[in-house]
């Protein structure tokens, strides 16, 4: 087993990877930028070193410094967590020149999945059904409009290279497909520095289902269940759950040996995920992320398998310790992404200074974070403050105590999407399990008047709270609201 390991990352995922670092025996070396001098990861690691600049070319991507201070520690691997270098093939070859071992994949899983039409044709050597659509870059915009006849519109265009939803376009006839077709090639360009695109079947309303993998280094290769990913704005997710609500013990049987298939395509060794697209009983690959995933608390709570020790043991050549039929799933989980972002305009980033931060605890209730009272979000990296998972016996008891813990979840001096996850919570919709990925525009309305909503009767709840973070002289100008509110409580009882 490794005796030391540089988390090449930040925020709550730094904080996660150590965790299980330390219940290994296992001493930690964090990295940071001049932005997260005072970040709790940095404080929570055995040893923490300064990157200088908070450009990203010069802190959290740059691979040289970031190997010189590897070498400098004696460190024997690099955890890169998501995001970031968690799916870049030089980290993984200059560690391999430092005799530094990568937790992580092969470069060649990473290069095969990194690539949308390699990763297309892999699957359609192996057996995993696909999107229909062209598996050839598109050249020619006539003979592009000649592929998008035979599919069938509405199609979508898509950058081979990159991911998260970035610069694909949706296209319903053909007079719009060469303004498409270009506005994706420019954004992939100037976005993934490649602007080869492809041509694919839009599947209308799909939910995002996806399977956790497991491979280790001798060929054993199992999946760890499903997930919900379906909720979901401009492509990235705000909440996951599982399993997924519609799945079924023969279906998860067949979209598990898909999973499996694809792993073992690209002789996968590590944590990942393949995704699926679902739609009226059929199910098409859609990726596979090569990393652990943001989710990944939600399958670990109806498991209990530690993904991140997994993975390090993985990494450290050890075999795998479970079979396929270990695995088993108790309850259903849910996972709220807490973001420093405004519901009530477009979800734009909010940073600034957390004035107080109260987190939920209680049955059944997990919270990744990587923040505190005091602390500043950045506006120069991803706006999550949180993760807060819930956990129940079923759907209804994980969905009610996720209401609850976010009642007990205050955040003061910046937005969030808390308000956002209350009203998700309270709606009919969601409640009955009708998920796709286009749920939040196709309730967009009824969601932003529940918010509006949400926010008005949370701002008593939010003073009293309030008292447990401001100094004192703050605490006695804020007592009187806190008394006329309990005065008008007393006064309904007795009506």
């Amino acid at each position: 087993m490794f005796k030391k390991v540089l988390v090449a990352n930040r925020g709550e995922i730094a904080i996660r990877i150590m965790r299980a670092c330390k219940e290994l025996d296992i001493e930690t070396v964090a990295i940071y930028s001049d932005t997260d001098e005072k970040a709790l990861f940095t404080m929570y690691a055995d040893e923490a070193v300064p990157l200088g600049s908070s450009i990203l070319a010069d802190s959290y991507l740059n691979i040289d410094k970031i190997i010189a201070i590897a070498n400098e520690l004696g460190v024997d691997a690099i955890h890169p967590g998501y995001g970031f270098l968690s799916e870049n093939c030089k980290l993984g070859e200059e560690c391999a020149k430092n005799g530094i071992t990568l937790i992580g994949p092969r470069k060649e899983a990473i290069e095969a999945m990194g690539d949308k039409i390699t990763s297309k044709q892999l699957m359609i050597e192996n057996g995993v059904p696909t999107v229909p659509g062209d598996k050839e870059p598109i050249e020619d915009i006539e003979l592009a409009k000649q592929k998008a006849r035979d599919i069938g519109y509405p199609v979508i265009i898509k950058s081979s290279a990159g991911g998260g939803g970035i610069g694909m376009r949706t296209v319903y006839d053909e007079e719009e497909l060469p303004r498409a077709i270009e506005s994706t090639q420019n954004i992939a360009q100037s976005t993934f520095g490649d602007g080869t695109v492809y041509i694919e079947k839009y599947i209308e309303r799909p939910r995002h289902i996806e399977f956790q993998v497991l491979a280790d280094n001798y060929g054993n290769t199992i999946h760890v269940c499903d997930r919900e990913c379906s909720i979901q704005r401009r492509h990235q997710k705000l909440i996951e759950e599982a399993p997924s609500p519609i799945m079924t013990d023969e279906l998860r049987e067949k979209m598990g040996a898909s999973a499996i298939k694809a792993a073992k395509a690209v002789n996968y060794n590590s944590a990942g995920t393949v995704e699926f697209m679902y739609s009226n009983g059929e199910y098409y690959f859609l990726e596979m992320n090569t990393r652990i995933q943001v989710e990944h608390p939600i399958t670990e709570v109806i498991t209990g398998i530690d993904l991140v020790k997994e993975q390090i043991k993985i990494a450290a050549g050890e075999e795998l310790s479970i079979k396929q039929e270990d695995i088993g799933v108790t309850g259903h989980a849910i996972e709220c992404r807490i973001n420093a972002e405004d519901p009530l305009n477009e979800f734009v980033p909010t940073p600034g200074k957390i004035v107080g931060y109260r987190s939920p605890g209680g049955i059944g209730v997990r919270m990744d974070s990587g923040v505190y009272t005091g602390y500043t979000i950045p506006s120069i990296y991803d706006s999550m403050i949180s993760k807060l998972i819930t956990w129940g016996a079923d759907r209804d008891e994980a969905i009610a105590r996720m209401q609850r813990a976010l009642y007990e979840f205050i955040i003061v001096g910046i937005p969030t999407t808390i308000p956002f996850h209350k009203a998700l919570m309270k709606n009919k919709n969601f409640r009955d399990a009708k998920l796709h990925t286009g749920f939040i525009e196709e309730n967009k309305q009824d969601l932003l008047m529940e918010i509006e909503k949400v926010i008005e009767e949370d701002k008593e709840h939010e003073k009293i709270m309030q008292g447990a973070f401001l100094p004192p002289k703050k605490v006695a100008a804020i007592a009187t609201s806190v008394n006329e509110y309990m005065n008008r409580i007393r006064e309904d009882q007795e009506q």
